[in-house]
């Protein structure tokens, strides 16, 4: 089984729990929304034919967000990368790269994005948190699991 190295900067680049800040949920949820809003325009403009010339400003935007998007990750654990969810970003940064020498492909190379994002975002945790470093699931650090199991229930309104 791999095993990671236990040396100081592994720890420092990858520590676990993974680092947490405030407004954490906040910046994501801004920069994914931004991020969806820009990356539509792109695949839109694509769709209807506009010059990509014209379609720069969007596409800016939806590499600036999605580079914050990932330095949000690899600010909390560099471990990211070498989980699925990290390894699906990767591709598709990869697949983006081809875009200017994309020609008639172009559009169907942003569907492409477009289907492996929602696959991505959506598979089952098994594979979004699976570690190929690891080679295993990682799940919820136990301090946050913890936590999590000492919250009371909440009241579900049934007859008790």
């Amino acid at each position: 089984m791999l095993k990671v190295p236990h040396v100081a900067w592994w720890h420092q680049l990858a520590p676990e729990p993974a680092r947490t800040f405030r407004l954490e949920r906040a910046w994501s949820i801004a920069l994914r929304t931004a991020h969806i809003i820009a990356f539509s325009v792109v695949l839109g403009g694509y769709f209807w034919g506009i010059e990509p010339v014209r379609l720069r400003p969007a596409f800016v935007l939806t590499i600036l967000t999605g580079f914050g998007l990932a330095g949000l990750e690899l600010y909390k654990s560099l471990h990211w990368l070498f989980l699925g969810k990290g390894l699906v970003v990767l591709v598709k940064l990869v697949l983006l790269a081809w875009l200017p020498f994309a020609g008639d492909a172009a559009l169907p190379l942003l569907l492409a994005v477009v289907v492996l994002a929602s696959v991505g975002a959506h598979m089952p945790s098994r594979y979004r948190h699976y570690s190929v470093l690891l080679r295993r699931v990682v799940r919820l650090p136990p301090k946050a699991l913890s936590a999590a199991l000492q919250r009371p229930p909440v009241y579900s309104g049934g007859r008790g």
